[in-house]
């Protein structure tokens, strides 16, 4: 089993935290982990980038070829058509439904969210709605973490775990808002499959 997720977003939206905690989990489940970062301009908003390899055996290298991801994971829109020459054929995008318009001459959203539904496993996720229902718009990216956990080879319940073992220094309510946002995600997800389906 191997398992390539691309992760993206722009600075300050939290995607190496997201990487982490992803990582965290997958070795909690005692599987490889390789990962690799592109910071960019993060604290000016600008992209940032991290390849996160996950198997039950060794992992040859740090980076995904192209054609090669099994998951293009979001925080902005825009940003997860930057990567999708790296999805495979069977690969998923989940990606925020959240517009960080940072340069001026950034696409119409139309353009983007129509772009995103022609692959055939895309999930556009509220993320900052749903944070926001969970206590917290910082909790967006934990929404798109759940949202992602529908497919990850790992137990859901081992990456709850990595989420109270990343918050456990900010006191419980933090946890629990994060705990809270990642349920919201995975839902969110598991209700977009069965629409799919049905």
């Amino acid at each position: 089993m191997k398992y390539d997720i691309i992760l993206c977003g722009v600075g300050g939206q939290g995607v190496l935290s997201v990487a982490a905690i992803i990582a965290r989990a997958a070795m909690m489940s005692g599987l490889e982990v390789r990962q690799s970062e592109v910071h960019g301009m993060a604290q000016r908003g600008g992209a940032v980038e991290a390849d996160l390899r996950i198997s039950d055996g060794p992992i040859p290298g740090d980076l995904i070829a192209k054609g090669r991801a099994d998951m293009i994971l979001s925080m902005e829109p825009l940003e997860s058509l930057r990567y999708v020459d790296f999805l495979s054929e069977k690969g998923s995008v989940v990606t925020s439904d959240h517009c960080e318009i940072n340069i001026p001459d950034y696409p119409e959203k139309q353009a983007i969210f129509s772009s995103i539904s022609s692959f055939g496993r895309a999930l556009t996720i509220p993320a900052d709605a749903l944070a926001l229902t969970a206590g917290s718009a910082r909790s967006a990216n934990m929404v798109l973490v759940g949202a992602a956990s529908f497919h990850l080879p790992i137990e859901f319940s081992t990456m709850e775990e990595a989420v109270r073992e990343r918050f456990a220094s900010k006191g419980e309510l933090i946890i629990e808002t994060n705990l809270k946002a990642l349920s919201l995600g995975r839902n969110f997800a598991e209700a977009g499959s069965r629409r799919r389906s049905g």
